[in-house]
Order: structure tokens, then C-alpha cells, then sequence
């Protein structure tokens, strides 16, 4: 695994650097992409083997440049994890349709671009793996996720064809939809009673850490997992299997 490539998008922070981190730590190395320059610039300062790379996932160019500067750098990819996301909550009604378009043009024509283009990359060196990530508003409807809960479902089937149609060709591609974890992100915009909330509806009784995410996307990408293929895997603590629609969120 020395010489095996990774990509990671959205891996300025958060799932995407802990996935970058764990990768590297394998051995791997590490094409780190995300449109926030200067949290990248940060994020790849202190690490070995990564090729930062500030590109939009969205933009079929910009994707194109994403495979062409990794295989100038490595040489070739092995592993592609789809995880740059954005997201904006509130009601239907006012969700503007720029809202619409700008959540669907990342979490799910993201990865339809990416793949499209890692995929023949991949299959000239025999193969390889690729994890989406969606989240569980991609299982279960809830207040205030319209865009996002939508295209997190999309991702969910996307997974599914790009699983079926590459299967055969030896690309195996799976799913991870995380629970509520404890990144910075969620720290800055779940007040106390929200955490709480959430807590009392996860069995485990406790937010997910980046790692654990990241450990479970390394698990799919590796060979221990050869023979799981179109899977979806909520790395959740059991929050899934119980409900998302909190009383909290109904509220507001």
C-alpha cells in the first residue's frame, strides 16, 4: 500500500482531513482537494505525501484538472472519497432556488462528475475504490433539509448505480452517511439543547468523532473489504435505526 493514491475532497477539514490523515497513515499517498484555499494551505502544511489542490468539484474543468494534477504528481489513483458537501437549513419555503442548485451542484453532481472521470484512471491500473459519503437525512426526511436531505438521497442511489455499472469492471463503490459528529462545524451551530437532543436519540447517547468516520471510509476502501460492493454504511451510533426528526429542530 506505499505507493497507493488517495483522493480526498473536501479535505481542508473535518470527515475530509481525518479521512486524509488515516490514508497517510496507511501509507497512502494524498490528493487533498477543496475549494477553501486557505484552509487547505493550512490543513496540508504539516503532512507528508499530499498534493493540495484548490479546485471545485462542482466544475467538470476543475474536476478534470483534480485527475490530471494527481497523476502528474502520483502517477496513478487507487481510491477516490467524495466527500465535499455544503449545506444550508431552513424551511421550504424559504429555500431560494440558487440554494437549490448550489447544494445540488456539490453533494450529488459532484460525485457523479468525479467518479465519471476517476473511473477510467482507475481501470487502467486494474482498479480500485471509491466511498461516497451522504449522511442520514439521506434515509429519513426531516424539518429544515430539504436541499440537503434530498441530495444526501441522491447520493445514496447514486452510490447504488456507480456500484452496479463498475462492479464488474472492478471499481468497487460504497456509501458511508454519517451521524451527528462532533466537528467544528457542528460545535459552532448546535446550541446546548439541540446536543441534548441529539444525545437522548442516539443509543450510543454521544456525538461521533472525526476518526471514527474516517476508520469506517478506510475500512471500505481497503482490501478487509473486497467483496462489499453498492453497500450503504451509517456510521451513526445507532441514530438511523431510531429517527432523525427531532422535537427540537420541529420547533424552530
Amino acid at each position: 500500500m506505499t505507493h497507493s493514491t488517495a483522493v480526498v475532497t473536501g479535505a481542508a477539514r473535518g470527515i475530509g482531513l481525518a479521512t486524509a490523515k488515516q490514508f497517510l497513515a496507511e501509507g497512502r499517498q494524498v490528493a487533498m482537494v477543496d475549494r477553501d484555499a486557505a484552509a487547505l494551505e493550512s490543513a496540508c502544511a504539516p503532512l507528508d505525501n499530499v498534493l493540495p489542490l484548490h479546485l471545485d468539484i462542482s466544475l467538470p474543468e476543475q474536476v478534470d484538472t483534480m485527475i490530471d494534477a494527481t497523476l502528474t504528481a502520483f502517477g496513478h489513483i487507487d481510491a477516490l472519497v467524495n466527500n465535499a458537501g455544503i449545506a444550508d437549513f431552513g424551511p421550504i419555503a424559504r429555500t431560494g432556488f440558487d440554494v437549490w442548485q448550489a447544494i445540488m451542484a456539490t453533494n450529488l453532481s459532484g460525485p457523479f462528475l468525479t467518479v465519471q472521470a476517476a473511473a477510467p484512471v482507475m481501470l487502467r491500473s486494474g482498479g480500485g475504490a471509491i466511498v461516497n459519503i451522504a449522511s442520514i437525512s439521506g434515509h429519513r426526511a426531516s424539518t429544515l433539509r430539504v436541499a440537503y436531505g434530498t441530495s444526501k438521497a441522491g447520493v445514496i442511489h447514486l452510490t447504488k448505480q456507480q456500484a452496479a455499472e463498475y462492479g464488474n469492471q472492478g471499481i468497487r463503490v460504497n456509501c458511508v452517511c454519517p451521524g451527528p459528529v462532533d466537528t467544528e462545524m457542528a460545535k459552532k451551530v448546535h446550541d446546548a439543547v439541540i446536543r441534548q437532543s441529539y444525545h437522548d436519540s442516539i443509543p450510543l447517547n454521544r456525538y461521533g468523532e472525526e476518526r471514527e468516520i474516517a476508520e469506517a471510509i478506510y475500512f471500505l476502501v481497503s482490501d478487509k473489504a473486497s467483496f462489499i460492493n453498492g453497500q450503504v454504511l451509517s456510521v451513526d451510533g445507532g441514530f438511523e435505526s431510531t429517527g432523525i426528526g427531532l422535537p427540537d429542530l420541529r420547533a424552530k
